[in-house]
């Protein structure tokens, strides 16, 4: 059984619509670890971060994800987030008609247990009022404002719709301060480079390294070495065909943009190769 320090993914198997994305998945990252997974489009890196937080549309077949002692894969998705889990989406949605400050007010409200479950489960303080459960405005204005500045997002995005006109940059920057917010345990970054010119890479990659620590472990999703210039991994996983090809430290990155991925295809026979144990 998986200790509270770390998130065993053991076998995990995923499909879509019938068709088998990945065939046998296994990782294990501890808090304050760093791990990369990269891959080409089409690997399934993206179908690895959906599962893990409960999207519909990607049905799981085989295989467990054990977090503080619970196979998350048999939550619901907001409790998962509850628990400390945390996607960064590689395209994040645009809400239009929902400003940036309400739908975070919500958010934190949610992960720090304030706001009723979506079940019905009734808090034992007795009738509650419009708002009551969410946190402080005073508060939450005072936490938001100062991850905005450690992110350099202007003090306008309080009020702007969610992602309505944003540029890839400030896209990426409200899911870190999400994040800065939310506090969460384990965060899966889903391709947080994409998009991005260098200058918002560098800011991104930034505001990823001033939360993460030895309280959170991290999968950092991405095709290219040039993040993990700015974003230290302490290991890295090769992702082809479903499966994970080979495993190794932050060399390993610096070997796939000289060579490219043909080298790491899986065998004929599906073997995988054996994965390292970081140090």
């Amino acid at each position: 059984m998986a200790m509270d320090n770390t998130f065993e993914i053991r076998d995990l198997r995923v499909s879509v619509e019938g068709k088998e994305i990945l065939k046998g998945v296994s990782l294990t990252i501890r808090k304050g670890e760093i791990h990369a997974l990269m891959g080409p489009n089409g690997s399934g890196k993206s179908t690895l971060s959906m599962a893990l937080m409960g999207h519909p549309l990607y049905s799981v077949t085989n295989g467990t994800a054990l977090y503080k002692g619970l196979d998350v894969l048999g939550l619901p998705p907001d409790e998962r987030a509850r628990q400390g889990l945390f996607l960064a989406f590689q395209y994040p949605q645009t809400i239009p008609g929902l400003t940036v400050s309400s739908f975070l007010r919500m958010a934190v409200s949610a992960r720090r247990g304030l706001l009723v479950r979506a079940n019905g489960d009734a808090r034992p303080d007795g009738p509650r009022r419009p708002g009551q459960d969410l946190l402080p405005v005073k508060e939450f204005l005072r936490e938001l404002k100062e991850k905005m500045a450690a992110l350099k997002l202007d003090s306008s995005f309080m009020s702007r719709h969610l992602n309505d006109g944003f540029s890839g940059g400030e896209k990426k920057r409200v899911e870190i301060l999400q994040m800065a917010l939310l506090n969460p345990e384990f965060a899966i970054l889903d391709e947080t480079d994409s998009g991005l010119d260098i200058d918002a890479l560098k800011v991104v990659a930034e505001g990823v390294n001033r939360l993460t620590g030895p309280n959170m472990g991290v999968l950092l999703i991405t095709h290219y070495q040039r993040l993990l210039d700015y974003i230290k991994p302490h290991v890295v996983h090769v992702l082809m065909d479903g499966r994970i090809v080979r495993t190794g430290g932050p060399e390993l990155a610096r070997e796939l943009e000289a060579q490219g991925y043909e080298g790491f295809r899986p065998s004929a026979d599906g073997g995988e190769a054996t994965h390292a144990t970081p140090a």
